[in-house]
């Protein structure tokens, strides 16, 4: 990051540059419709390929060089406690300009939480120029913000000033598993990033994040017939179900959270159950939380494994570290508030528990703001929307914010 905040001269000179955005709603409304009816949920690989394959010919133009990622498959225990690997789509990577300084990582999912069975899957224009559909604020809505910032940066007499690079994953909703570690590869090569997840209804962008964990224990005991034979039995799911409620008693504040999600075994109901397996989603809000956290965890695995001839397994981990506001990440914020200003665009800031790549790209250490998509709300529902008219300014802050960097990389001889 340069050293000095962006001079009102500097600003001045830019922003008319972003006059190539005004008027762009239309096409980038028209854009954002067409990706938010093709299905993407993260298990629907190929729903998630023709989403990247459309995107990565509207980032033709901006003459990077694209290419298909191949992520990771996703690992799980399922629900007869074997461990599967399931493929996930592809991410699609787009690079200009890798020897130049500043380097930017812009990142964002094609992905999203409605698989292709699920009821929501078409958009519609709403009340108050509002668009409710899937993935149009999480985060297809971002894909759109992040294409047109591009395009007015790529116009501007900076543009040549900075090196960029995009990467759309595929499995974000997930935790990031398959891409996570190209996620971090490539942030070890960047001087910041910009995240494309939605901003608040009211603007308002995230500060900092929680991190998370998802942790299945897997309980074996032994089968038996309930009426013949029961004290031969050793049931798991009265195990299990005691382990959990041990785990839900760690709850002791917002700061930390244990949700325990899921709880699967059995069968007939004349037969003592011999598996059940416990799913565990935690966030913390620090480093030191999620140390306590793990350490207690184990602690309850070490006391129950055993008891009553049942065994306990636990698998899992935090995927998303808690994103905390470096002094990169402070020096960056003071930018976009100064570029928001020059739009006339009020810029808070709000602390979340949810996480987003950013926690990863934090956790090695790069500076970033993971909230200049779309103005929106209810993700994750049937009532998704975006704010149409947020569109344009949205794009304008963004590209404002990379001009910028830019510009005060250059005068500064970074």
């Amino acid at each position: 990051m340069p050293s000095e905040q962006p001079s009102d001269s500097t600003l001045d000179a830019l922003v008319p540059e972003l006059d190539c955005l005004n008027g762009c709603q239309q096409q980038m409304k028209e854009l954002l419709l067409r990706i938010c009816n093709m299905n993407s949920g993260t298990m629907n690989v190929a729903g998630v390929k023709q989403v990247a394959t459309a995107l990565e010919r509207e980032f033709a133009e901006l003459g990077g060089t694209s290419r298909f990622v191949d992520v990771e498959p996703l690992k799980t225990i399922d629900d007869f406690g074997s461990a599967i690997e399931s493929p996930l789509g592809p991410a699609l990577h787009i690079v200009k300009r890798p020897d130049v300084r500043p380097r930017v990582i812009l990142c964002i999912h094609t992905d999203t939480v409605y698989p292709i069975d699920h009821d929501f899957q078409s958009c519609s224009e709403i009340k108050d120029g509002q668009i409710n559909g899937p993935g149009v604020a999480d985060a297809k809505g971002g894909i759109v913000v992040m294409l047109y910032a591009l395009k007015a940066l790529e116009q501007s007499s900076v543009g040549k000033n900075i090196g960029w690079e995009v990467i759309l994953n595929p499995d974000e909703e997930l935790g990031s598993p398959g891409s996570e570690k190209f996620l971090k590869e490539r942030a070890l090569k960047a001087d910041f990033g910009l995240l494309f997840e939605p901003a608040l209804p009211d603007g308002t962008m995230v500060s900092s994040r929680k991190g998370v964990g998802n942790f299945t224990f897997v309980c074996r005991g032994r089968a038996a017939h309930s009426g013949r034979e029961f004290d031969k039995g050793r049931n798991a799911i009265v195990a299990c179900a005691r382990m959990m409620n041990r785990i839900h008693e760690l709850n002791t504040g917002p700061d930390i959270t244990l949700n325990v999600g899921r709880i699967s075994g059995g069968g007939p109901l004349n037969i003592v159950p011999d598996l059940a397996i416990g799913r565990v989603n935690v966030r913390v809000a620090s480093v030191g939380q999620q140390k306590e956290i793990e350490s207690k965890l184990l602690t309850l695995v070490r006391e129950f494994d055993g008891i009553d001839d049942v065994s306990v397994e636990m698998t899992g981990r935090f995927t998303s570290p808690p994103k905390q506001i470096s002094d990169g990440t402070a020096a960056l914020q003071k930018v976009i508030e100064r570029c928001g200003a020059a739009l006339k665009l009020d810029i808070g800031w709000r602390a979340t528990g949810g996480a987003s790549d950013g926690n990863k790209f934090a956790a090695v250490g790069l500076p970033n703001i993971d909230t200049f998509g779309v103005l929106g709300g209810e993700i994750h529902s049937r009532n998704e929307f975006m704010m149409i008219e947020s569109l344009v300014p949205r794009a304008k802050l963004s590209a404002l914010t990379l001009m910028t960097l830019a510009a005060e990389y250059s005068n500064s001889g970074c």
